[in-house]
């Protein structure tokens, strides 16, 4: 298809050269007004045959040469506009309205796409998204009215107004594969959002009114927990029949998202993500897409977002930089339960002016789906923004819906994303930030967790399965990645739980206090080092391998006050309710006797030894014929329980850790979304064109999520 071919006879031709000359012509030097037949011609096909890929090829780079005297790209996405508005208008539209619109939007992914990853400017006209001023158009038409505009909401305004159904169901798919593509763009630019940065489909999205606003993500959301699977009806759509030979069009997307282009299947490893559903996945890429996406202004507008304290200063009086509101992420943010109207005061309720979602159905579907890196980014998303669904989370009572997946994917974090692993520990983070969540997870109890290997948990709570897994993980993090933000995340939460221990399980015990060891050892190691170091040159010295470990010192210096600190709180506030803390302190109490007088440590260690010396006195006290079990010294311990006197210990106030997100997430979830969506939906980019992220890094050295935590007491660090 190097250029248009002659002009057959359409009356009496054969099907392949009747779309060989279609879209010969589309992709040709020739323009075609608006008006003309040859539109209604070209969407009405049924273009079902098999095209080479170098034809493909060849159609696309002409494409591209041509489109910007043709102006094809604009007249096509009109004509899409115009065929959602008549099958919005019409509900009960005939099959050919929506075959003409699934083609249209078909068409126009496949060269939008290419015109995007083959972009050479900075520059929004390099699309040509207008007509020129001597096209001739409908008089119903305004030449010069924004396309990405119209096109925008016309679709929006379909994927949100129009119901999934069998007639239905292709065109929404196909519309949210042209929302992906569209919304590409921001792969040609840097994590941090620019002003320079052009992103005309995002921004004609967020510019959309707060009602299609609500009910487009309303609508992705449904799409999401319904999960609507309906089988293709091959006679409405023949393009896509399912035959050995695959339709112009199918053929068409296929060759256009393989030829030349890098396959981003290396980028992520995903095995168990649950059940799959194509209209579901890409749903929540969409959604996930426009709710983390940051516009930045440079003007003399007044702010609307002042999410960074620090632009309403020293940024704003170098060019008045901001971002501007994302509604997406403030409907999501605003989402409310469908059982649960919220009323003011006066009795007045606001169900209009919110999404209403059944968070029951909600809960259930990410429980099911946790495994997909898409699903945890959206459980984040809601648990970290949404107060309602946040609050909904912590009254369930069946909480190993959500923690029974969190957890077993920890277990499995060498298979996983260090990307994937942060989330998820950050959703227990602030899961434990509400005390009536650290209670109820120790009364529900598991009869067995067959996919934990290393030790046999019988009738283990959920609780104590989740203090086992995070100090699990701190044992991973410390002998493979090493990542200082994953051991605070896990202290933090783990600290968080500590005064509400309840009868924590005998291997939870073990692990906590073998925590510790593990730590102290990595500690003298370094404190050697630096002996080893000092002995030798008779000073520490200011090289970069001294303050290096001086450094390494330090912090972990910092994780052992925290574990001892979570030994205190577990020993001042739970001290009754956990006698198998006390028999683990008490069977390992050595490994504490070498910080009984460390500068850090010692107030801590004196009030463990304090409880040490309560129960080995009263052991002690007792004759006892033959040797000590471990049932019977756990039994003295439980009857001495009820004896113990907190009053002599040192009070040292009660560790709260919170979860504070960063004042700029973009940089690090539009990346990750971008990586994942990618690699879900099969689609592949232009390597060299992609500045978002580096392509030549595997997903798990991405840029870093900067964590900041906020303790309410933070006398330690």
């Amino acid at each position: 298809m190097g250029a248009v071919p002659s002009t057959p006879s359409l009356s009496g031709a054969r099907p392949q050269d009747t779309a060989g000359y279609l879209i010969g012509s589309f992709v040709g030097e020739k323009s075609f007004p608006i008006g003309s037949d040859f539109w209604q011609k070209l969407l009405e096909l049924p273009l079902n045959l098999h095209w080479p890929t170098h034809r493909v090829h060849e159609a696309c780079k002409l494409f591209a040469q041509n489109n910007c005297n043709t102006r094809h790209l604009a007249k096509i996405l009109i004509h899409l506009s115009w065929c959602l508005q008549e099958c919005v208008s019409n509900s009960g539209a005939l099959s050919e309205v929506y075959a003409k619109a699934v083609n249209a939007v078909y068409i126009s992914s496949i060269f939008l796409k290419y015109l995007i990853e083959n972009a050479q400017s900075n520059s929004i006209e390099e699309f040509h998204l207008s007509l020129n001023e001597s096209e001739p158009a409908p008089n119903s038409f305004k030449t010069d009215q924004n396309i990405e505009s119209l096109v925008m909401h016309n679709v929006l305004n379909f994927i949100g107004s129009v119901e999934v159904s069998p007639n239905t169901y292709l065109l929404h798919q196909e519309l949210l594969n042209f929302m992906l593509v569209a919304m590409s763009t921001q792969l040609l630019y840097g994590p941090a959002p620019g002003p320079t940065d052009m992103n005309p489909f995002i921004d004609a999205a967020m510019a959309q009114e707060s009602s299609l606003v609500r009910l487009v993500v309303r609508r992705l959301l449904l799409n999401y927990i319904i999960r609507p699977h309906i089988p293709f009806n091959n006679a409405s759509y023949p393009v896509f029949s399912g035959g050995s030979q695959p339709g112009v069009l199918q053929r068409v997307s296929s060759a256009a998202a393989t030829f030349v282009l890098l396959p981003f299947n290396y980028l992520v490893s995903s095995t168990g993500d649950g059940p799959r559903n194509p209209l579901a996945d890409i749903s929540l890429h969409v959604l996930l897409i426009l709710n983390y996406y940051r516009k930045s202004v440079v003007g003399d507008e007044s702010l609307t977002d002042r999410s960074d304290d620090s632009a309403t200063s020293d940024s704003l009086s170098k060019g008045k930089t901001y971002f501007s509101d994302n509604p997406y992420c403030k409907a999501l943010e605003n989402a409310r339960d469908i059982e649960f109207d919220r009323v003011d005061i006066e009795g007045n309720a606001h169900s209009g002016s919110h999404v209403r979602l059944p968070f029951a159905s909600l809960f259930d579907t990410l429980g099911m789906c946790l495994a997909d890196e898409t699903a945890v980014l959206l459980l984040y998303t809601l648990v970290h923004g949404n107060s309602d669904f946040l609050e909904y989370v912590l009254v369930r009572t069946d909480l190993d819906t959500l923690l029974m997946p969190i957890l077993e994917t920890l277990y499995n974090a060498s298979k996983r994303t260090s990307n994937h692993i942060y989330i998820l520990l950050i959703i227990l983070l602030i899961l434990s930030q509400d005390s009536s969540f650290n209670a109820s997870i120790h009364k529900m109890v598991l009869p067995s967790i067959p996919w934990y290997q290393e030790h046999l948990l019988h009738r283990t709570s959920l609780g104590s399965l989740m203090v086992i897994i995070l100090i699990r993980t701190v044992k991973y993090n410390l002998s493979k990645l090493r990542d200082l933000y994953l051991h605070t995340t896990c202290l933090a939460t783990l600290a968080n739980m500590a005064p509400h221990f309840h009868h924590l399980s005998a291997y939870a015990s073990q692990r906590l206090v073998s925590l510790f060891y593990m730590l102290s050892r990595k500690y003298n190691k370094l404190a050697e080092r630096i002996d080893d170091k000092m002995g030798k040159s008779g000073s520490f010295g200011q090289d970069s391998l001294a303050e290096d470990l001086s450094a390494e010192l330090h912090i972990y210096t910092d994780f052992l006050r925290i574990v001892l600190e979570i030994l205190n709180a577990i020993l001042t506030y739970a001290l009754p309710r956990n006698p198998e803390v006390i028999y683990a302190i008490m069977h390992r109490q050595e490994v504490f006797e070498p910080f009984k007088n460390h500068p850090r440590f010692s107030e801590l260690i004196e009030n463990i030894y304090m409880v040490l010396d309560f129960f080995n006195s009263r052991i002690d006290s007792q004759t006892h014929d033959g040797e000590w079990s471990v049932e019977k010294v756990l039994q003295l311990i439980i009857m001495n329980c009820r004896s113990w006197r907190v009053e002599g210990m040192k009070m040292f106030t009660q560790l709260h850790f919170s979860y504070e997100q960063e004042s700029h997430p973009e940089e690090f979830f539009t990346p990750y979304i971008w990586r994942v969506a990618l690699a879900h939906r099969g689609l592949s980019f232009n390597p060299s064109a992609i500045n978002l992220f580096p392509v030549d890094l595997p997903i798990e050295a991405s840029s870093r999520f900067a964590l900041n935590f906020k303790d309410i007491n933070m006398l330690m660090l």
